[in-house]
């Protein structure tokens, strides 16, 4: 084992990180960091700027102004990082030959796929339609798939952008369950969801957005209960953020 593949990514710090695009800036003195614990859960309005800050965690995005550290490193190749993004494209083949062609993406040896292919079909309760074309699984078996894919990565931290916008109650909970038996394996999963009754089941901290700025964070529990900014409190009555 070589001493990159013992280095952690963990903690993930930005430090007063500002994200300019066309002139507009989309994240604005982002500090904060992203500990080996608990999910966090990212919440705010649309454009808030949740899913650039998953894109800046993840490393595909550079910064315009400020840093960040994987580890304490300015430079990490996300070999241990995954995301999973909103709409997620399923190749033309089967469920299992989907995690296949990720763990040979991920360079695991070919002795090595089939056991990981199985165990993450079971992991995201997918093993009974391992043939099925992937096209063809429903939306909720789509989105278990590319969980399934991202994890053939092995990461250690793994971002998620709302991974069950327009599912079921069913489907959701079905994804949610996943979250919760990945977190219990020690990967750090950073989600960003528009559901506040999602991020009360899931979170362990909640970074609430707006406008690319970082309106409140800290534990989910004390967040929920009495938060301390205006604005935290006005989006967790259900106003609007103007």
């Amino acid at each position: 084992m070589s001493v990159r593949s013992l280095e952690s990514d963990l903690p993930i710090c930005f430090s007063e990180v500002g994200i300019v695009t066309s002139g507009v800036a989309i994240l604005d003195d982002i500090s904060l960091t992203f500990s080996a614990d608990a999910p966090t859960l990212l919440i705010g309005p649309n454009g808030s700027g949740k899913t650039t800050l998953l894109r800046a965690a993840m490393g595909l995005l550079p910064v315009s102004r400020g840093r960040i550290t994987w580890g304490g490193r300015e430079v990490s190749p996300p070999t241990r990082r995954a995301i999973m993004f909103q709409h997620p494209v399923m190749l033309r083949r089967s469920a299992a030959a989907n995690i296949r062609y990720a763990l040979a993406a991920a360079g695991v040896e070919r002795a090595e796929r089939e056991p990981r292919v199985v165990e993450l079909l079971t992991l995201v309760g997918l093993e009974p339609l391992a043939h099925r074309p992937a096209r063809r699984l429903s939306g909720g078996e789509q989105q278990r798939l590319s969980l399934a894919r991202a994890l053939a990565r092995d990461p250690a931290v793994l971002f998620l952008d709302e991974p069950t916008a327009s599912l079921d109650p069913a489907a959701t909970k079905a994804i949610e369950d996943i979250v919760r038996a990945i977190s219990a394996r020690g990967i750090k999963v950073v989600m960003a969801t528009h559901d506040l009754g999602e991020a009360k089941r899931l979170a362990g901290d909640i970074v609430l957005l707006h406008r690319g700025r970082i309106i409140e964070s800290g534990p989910a529990e004390r967040f929920f209960a009495a938060p301390a900014a205006d604005d935290a409190k006005s989006f967790l009555a259900g106003e609007l953020l103007i």
